[in-house]
């Protein structure tokens, strides 16, 4: 695919960037290379090939999913300006 420089500036234009007039077939040259790469990328044949997250292999750092630090609402209740039912009040901001 190859990219005029009536394309090109309208790409610039959407991405807000400054480009000057002598340096739009540059531009246009650059993109057509990179649909050029693209195109190339689409050949490959990536059957059974699992997604990756990452170039190197690794997990997530996981913690176990507990509650801590907690079972003593009416302590942190009363902190509050107004609780009722065991919850912390507030005032209604949707009509």
């Amino acid at each position: 695919m190859s990219i005029d420089i009536d394309t090109a500036r309208r790409v610039a234009h959407l991405a807000r960037i400054a480009v000057k007039e002598d340096d739009l077939p540059a531009l246009a040259g650059e993109l057509s290379n990179i649909l050029t790469f693209m195109e190339q990328l689409n050949e490959v044949d990536v059957e059974g090939v699992e997604p990756m997250t990452s170039v190197t292999p690794m997990r997530l750092k996981r913690r176990e999913d507990v509650v801590t630090d907690g079972g003593y609402p009416e302590k942190i209740l009363s902190n509050a300006p107004d609780a009722r039912e065991g919850f912390f009040a507030v005032p209604k901001v949707v009509e």
